[in-house]
């Protein structure tokens, strides 16, 4: 399968972006909740996907998580404690880019926890999701997929883009040596969690923006009908010829220049 132009990519997502924008409209207008959830190995694509997902939305409304490894006091609390904390309240879009899954992958494959607390969490875990579909929140589980060889191309990419560099991290470069053991990590955790009030989704993200199309669409489909209707505005005529700028105090800095 060719891999997808970024001219295509947008044309594509342009129709997908007003169906998020009415969802989000949606949203606000019935109070629902909805909480997506962004795994998968590194370099797979979590990033981009969250972008295609909240690129047009208001970031007051749709709020991306992305939490740093837990302080020392978090590390004494209930696992579960420093992410329900950004759980959505009425209205609201959040995107969690990795999540409480990461004690099922990156800390259980690198060593960062033990078993015991691994086995813990795989049986917590289905019944922490229950509660949160319980009480009406709208719970979407997506893993990004990736082979190898393109996340060598990605890795390697990093390391030789200035812009890119700092995505590359030694857990990331170690990360190289386990591909097989996140797959295990992976089967693991799909078998302990994947329910049908929690369902897990994996999306083929060797090209990118295929998968971001891909996920975006099920994303869509998944909810309820989320047509709404804009509230009607009234633009009246300006009455007078457009002002320009004036300045008294200070004026603007020199424009870039472009030749």
């Amino acid at each position: 399968m060719a891999k997808l132009k970024r001219k295509e990519y947008d044309k594509l997502l342009e129709p997908l972006e007003e169906e998020l924008v009415a969802m989000a409209r949606w949203a606000r207008h019935t109070g629902a909740r909805i909480c997506v959830i962004f795994e998968g190995r590194d370099t797979a694509g979590k990033g981009g996907a969250i972008r295609a997902v909240s690129q047009r939305l208001n970031p007051r409304q749709c709020k991306i998580v992305a939490l740093a490894k837990p302080n020392e006091q978090e590390m004494t609390q209930w696992y579960f404690q420093r992410y329900a904390a950004y759980l959505p309240a009425a209205g609201e879009i959040v995107l969690f880019d990795r999540s409480w899954y990461n004690r099922a992958g990156v800390e259980k494959v690198m060593g960062f926890t033990d078993d015991a607390k691994v086995e813990r969490f795989l049986k917590e875990a289905p019944t922490f999701e229950k509660l949160l579909t319980d009480d009406g929140i709208l719970l979407f589980k997506y893993w990004l997929t990736t082979d190898q060889e393109k996340q060598e191309e990605r890795l390697a990419e990093r390391l030789e883009d200035p812009l890119k560099r700092w995505k590359l991290s030694p857990i990331d470069l170690a990360a190289r040596e386990q591909y097989d053991a996140y797959t295990k990590a992976r089967e693991a955790m799909l078998a302990a969690t994947h329910s049908d009030h929690a369902p897990w989704t994996l999306v083929d993200f060797n090209d990118q923006k295929r998968g971001r199309l891909t996920l975006v669409r099920d994303l869509l489909d998944r909810l309820p009908d989320t047509h709404i209707d804009p509230p009607e505005l009234v633009f009246p005529d300006l009455g007078h010829d457009p002002i320009e700028e004036s300045y008294d105090v200070l004026k603007p800095i020199e424009n870039y220049p472009v030749e």
